[in-house]
């Protein structure tokens, strides 16, 4: 493929963020060994050799929906000529191709609102000039000829399609990806890792990965965790731990508040991997979950939210490759996959070997090349 001039359009360029963020820094990585790759953001925390970076300088902090419009219109001034391809993983108006990594908000605003819920949810609506800001940057977003879409999953193409009839014949599914498979680590690597975070060394390690913790199903963790009254195992949680008080008073009151233990954000995860055993995921709602795929690219067995709450999970097999949970709010239940899985090594060692065989066919490289695929029809498309 001939080398391009792309443009990647994010608001944050960093590898502490969410999935969205993690996303396209590593894509961009992946893109600019072979391309031009120009990204232009707001604020960049991850600096990569061989990419181009161009500030944003249009920003406020507050109210965020006129932030979204000042960085529309920015990038779209600093866009206009020069590139190949302007890829955005933003909700804006502009550029041929769009990553879709969270639910349309017009979807997550109107869900099973019926009758009288639905006609008072509309009347806030048009209350409101920051949903109506979001909301028409939104439906401008899908209402343009001559672009590509792609969607995280196959869950997220669906729901979008339903939303916005006609996106479907541009829409696209590319998944995330690994760097690498890492694979099983050693008991020796495993107590390396948990002595660096300040781990206990002894007893089972359940991680939670996240950083809207209420989200990401922490309160589950926690009940199950007093369920399943064993003394001697923890959680593990890494990502941005806004409210902690609350958790930790959570903890303290089922009588585990000695077995919770914050990590922080991290720009490598892998270290938590390596000193876990599970990695539990009763998310209320992800659109793929690249935490999932991570630790099962580190041998790890994972519980996770079934397809309905959590997009990875629709390629998942229960039993096979993970277990998957029918409801996240389900305390019990989660305790009783635990279990399941602690009381079983065959179990445990049948779902790490089939994790790795699931992630080694899901790497960033390979993420790269369904892009480049799509940029080509782009550019002959509009040759």
């Amino acid at each position: 493929m001939q080398r391009l001039r792309i443009a990647f359009l994010t608001k944050n360029f960093d590898t502490k963020g969410g999935g969205a963020e993690r996303y396209a820094v590593a894509l961009a990585e992946q893109l600019c060994e072979r391309h031009d790759v120009h990204v232009f953001s707001q604020a960049v925390g991850t600096v990569l050799p061989g990419i181009n970076y161009h500030p944003v300088r249009w920003s406020v902090r507050r109210p965020r929906w006129i932030n979204q419009f000042l960085f529309a219109y920015a990038t779209w001034r600093m866009t206009r000529q020069g590139y190949d391809v302007v890829h955005s993983h933003e909700n804006l108006w502009h550029g041929q191709v769009q990553t879709l990594h969270v639910l349309p908000m017009r979807h997550t605003l109107l869900r099973d609102k019926l009758g009288l819920q639905r006609f008072w949810k509309l009347l806030g609506i048009f209350s409101s000039p920051r949903l109506l800001a979001h909301l028409g940057l939104e439906r401008s977003r899908f209402q343009q000829d001559g672009r590509a879409y792609a969607a995280v999953s196959e869950t997220l193409r669906t729901i979008v399609a339903q939303t916005y009839k006609g996106s479907e014949r541009a829409m696209h599914v590319i998944p995330p990806g690994i760097a690498r498979v890492a694979g099983a680590a050693s008991g020796q690597e495993r107590l390396a890792a948990r002595a660096a975070l300040g781990l206990p060394l002894q007893g089972r390690c359940f991680l939670l990965v996240g950083n809207d913790l209420r989200k990401k199903g922490l309160a589950c963790v926690i009940q199950a965790l007093a369920v399943l009254s064993d003394s001697s195992a923890f959680v593990a949680v890494v990502g941005h731990a806004g409210q902690r008080a609350a958790w930790e008073a959570l903890a303290r009151d089922l009588g585990v508040g000695p077995q919770l233990h914050f990590l922080g954000m991290r720009e490598d995860v892998s270290v938590a991997y390596i000193a876990a055993d599970i990695l539990v995921h009763p998310t209320l709602e992800d659109t793929y979950a690249m935490v999932v795929l991570e630790a099962m690219s580190h041998a790890l067995p994972v519980i996770v939210s079934q397809s309905a709450y959590c997009g990875i999970s629709a390629e998942l097999t229960h039993g096979v490759n993970a277990l998957l949970l029918q409801d996240p709010h389900d305390a019990r239940a989660l305790a009783q996959a635990i279990f399941q899985l602690t009381g079983s090594p065959d179990l445990q060692q049948r779902l790490a070997q089939s994790g790795v065989e699931f992630a080694t066919l899901r790497t960033w490289s390979r993420v790269a090349q369904q892009h480049e695929r799509l940029y080509a029809d782009l550019q002959r498309t509009t040759a």
